[in-house]
């Protein structure tokens, strides 16, 4: 009448993987993505950086 369906766990979706929080950028990292950017004549994409930056945003509230 009913199957035994026998349970296979599945592995978690975290395994072997760094969660949690990320790591503050470093000074270098700062000036090296500003700079590429003002190369690139991307403006718009500076900005948001520069204000993301100066208001001390997270990417989930920035977006928003």
């Amino acid at each position: 009448m009913y199957q035994i369906i026998p349970y296979i766990p599945k592995p978690s979706w975290n395994k072997d993987k760094l969660v949690g929080q990320k790591l503050l950028l470093k000074l270098e990292e700062i000036c090296s993505i500003r700079t590429r950017l003002d190369i690139s004549n991307n403006f718009r994409e500076l900005t948001m950086f520069n204000l993301a930056l100066d208001c001390k945003l997270r990417a989930c509230d920035f977006l928003k």
